[in-house]
C-alpha cells in the first residue's frame, strides 16, 4: 500500500483528481529528462542539465569512477524528489489539495476519494 496525496482542479470541477505517489520513483530516477518532461518539471529538469554540465564540466580533475558515481547519486536524488517536485508543479498549476489516501495505486485512491465525495 502506498500513500497518495490528491488533488483536484479549482477551474475544472469535472476534472479527475490527480493522485501522487508518496514514494520513490524508478521512472525518475532512471530517465530524469523524460520524467521532467512528462510531468512538465521545467525546473527540475534545468536542474539535471545543470547537474550533468556540472559533471561534465569537473569529468577532467576528477576519479575515473568518480563522474560516474555522482551521476547515481544525481539520479537517486532526482528518484526521491520527484512525488515533492510534482505536488508543487500542481499547486502552482491551480490544482487544490483533496487529501490522503492509502491505495495499492493510484486508480484506486482516486475512487476512494471520489467515493468519500470529499
Amino acid at each position: 500500500m502506498t500513500l497518495f496525496a490528491l488533488y483536484r482542479s479549482r477551474t475544472d470541477a469535472a476534472a479527475p483528481p490527480v493522485a501522487v505517489g508518496e514514494r520513490f520513483s524508478w521512472f525518475a530516477a532512471l530517465l530524469p529528462p523524460v520524467h521532467a518532461l512528462a510531468h512538465r518539471l521545467w525546473g527540475q529538469l534545468a536542474l539535471f542539465v545543470a547537474g550533468v554540465a556540472g559533471i561534465a564540466v569537473l569529468d577532467v580533475y576528477l576519479e575515473p569512477n568518480l563522474s560516474f558515481w555522482l551521476y547515481l547519486l544525481l539520479a537517486l536524488a532526482f528518484g526521491f524528489s520527484a512525488p515533492g517536485a510534482r505536488r508543487r508543479a500542481l499547486l502552482r498549476r491551480g490544482y487544490a489539495p483533496a487529501g490522503y489516501r492509502f491505495a495499492p495505486d493510484e486508480d484506486l485512491a482516486r475512487v476512494a476519494l471520489m467515493e468519500a465525495g470529499s
